[in-house]
């Protein structure tokens, strides 16, 4: 009988021992990904007010209880559509990265070719003539202090 009621406690120990998803790094995860997950959660359980979730920010184990108090599902079914939840969130990170990597490395690419290429223009009238540069530099931050201060004073 004693194994029983462990086995269905909702404290956080027994759920902590029982599933890696809350450990350190998960929750973790959880607080930094929580308002991306928000609406998925809101999605599963639609009668939850979105104060009710948000007040659980800082814990899967409180977002746990208040999910399961209010649907009436045990903590255990509610942290495996939780664990559904972040997966399927996990999943489309991974989808996402995955597809942005080309566009990074054409990136980089770009930015290697412009410094090799740009970079050299712009030196060399820098270092054959470096008071006019200064000098130009000088007037262009005038212009843009005048443009900018201007509309402050009327």
């Amino acid at each position: 009988m004693e194994s029983v009621n462990s086995s269905s406690s909702t404290t956080p120990n027994s759920v902590e021992a029982e599933d890696p998803i809350t450990e350190k790094s998960s929750e973790q995860w959880f607080n930094e990904q929580f308002d991306n997950l928000l609406p998925k959660i809101q999605e599963r359980w639609p009668d939850l007010a979105r104060q009710t979730l948000e007040a659980t920010k800082g814990s899967l184990d409180d977002l746990i209880n208040v999910i399961s108090l209010h649907s009436g599902k045990n903590s255990f079914g509610v942290q495996e559509q939780l664990e559904e939840i972040f997966h399927s969130a996990t999943d489309t990170t991974r989808g996402l990265a995955e597809s942005l990597e080309p566009l990074e490395q054409q990136l980089e690419n770009l930015l290697d070719e412009l410094n090799s290429t740009l970079r050299p223009k712009i030196e060399k009238p820098v270092r054959k003539r470096p008071l006019l540069a200064i000098g130009i530099a000088a007037g262009i931050g005038v212009v843009f202090g005048i443009l900018l201060g201007g509309g402050r004073r009327n």
